[in-house]
């Protein structure tokens, strides 16, 4: 599948106002965005993409001047892009360090992830997937079953199953994101994490200790019920991929399917919430 990339220009480069702008391309479709020196960013499928749609973006920056650029991106060049331009080596405390195929092998680390992106995400660059990794560390993962909703590149199922999860169960819609988990197991010889090409409806009947979905607002509204279904009495819920500001409507609809919140991580105005199903 073919992305189109449009990078933005901000002057001055308010941190808020890109957040704000990344929160409504979300909303339009946009699967990712990258922080850059003079902005971000922001990552679509192509076929999805609609001229003017983001012509009359809000931004409650009166002095913020905004310009943009687009480019088609391919997935046979995406590899050389990363290795090239933007995926350095990603230490999360001492506990994990995520690499691509191409740098050199960590010292001294408890968990080693060795990825090689298809793609503009799922790298564990963004703040979401640091916080979902903070979690997983934080969870006694010894023989629990385990979904990963949105698995992308599959980082957060492979560390689960580093840390001791007895099955883990990777769902995502991209065929680039299944391709991509398979291939990334194998490199990290995960031999308990089943991949599948789909979204929630294709959730079977299995029920498991922890859910994870590192997707987005609309996304996680739309299928927490799903996810509490199969969700084990007692079992932990993390939800991320939405700001600060959704989190009221987040938990009004966990409320709704019988899970209780837990606590949040944040960075930035981003936030991994986690809950527990009663």
């Amino acid at each position: 599948m073919d992305y189109l990339k449009i990078n933005f220009t901000l002057e001055p480069n308010i941190k808020e106002a890109s957040e704000i702008m990344m929160a409504q391309l979300g909303e339009l479709g946009f699967e990712s965005f990258v922080e850059t020196k003079t902005g971000f960013e922001a990552y679509i499928p192509e076929e999805q993409f609609t001229p003017g749609s983001i012509d009359n973006l809000f931004i409650p920056f009166d002095n913020v001047k905004i310009n943009f650029t687009k480019e088609s991106i391919t997935d046979r060049n995406w590899n050389k892009t990363w290795e090239e331009n933007y995926f350095n080596p990603i230490s999360i405390g001492n506990d994990v360090l995520i690499r691509g195929s191409f740098h050199n092998p960590a010292k001294d680390v408890k968990y080693e992830i060795v990825i090689d992106p298809k793609m503009a995400f799922g790298t564990g660059h963004h703040e979401t997937t640091g916080l979902m990794i903070k979690h997983i560390l934080e969870t006694d993962m010894n023989g629990k079953k385990v979904l990963d909703m949105g698995c992308g590149t599959g980082i957060l199922g492979i560390l689960c199953s580093m840390a001791g999860a007895a099955e883990v169960t990777g769902i995502d819609i991209e065929d680039w994101a299944y391709n991509n988990a398979i291939e990334n197991c194998q490199k990290n010889g995960i031999q308990n994490m089943k991949v599948i090409h789909g979204d929630a409806s294709d959730i079977d009947s299995t029920e498991y200790d922890i859910v994870l979905a590192n997707i987005n607002r609309n996304i996680l509204l739309n299928d927490i019920s799903k996810y509490s279904k199969v969700l084990k009495s007692g079992g932990i819920l993390y939800l991320s991929g939405f700001y600060e500001s959704d989190l009221n409507v987040i938990n009004n609809e966990t409320k709704k399917h019988n899970l209780s919140f837990i606590s949040s991580k944040r960075d930035n105005n981003w936030l991994a919430s986690s809950y527990r199903k009663e």
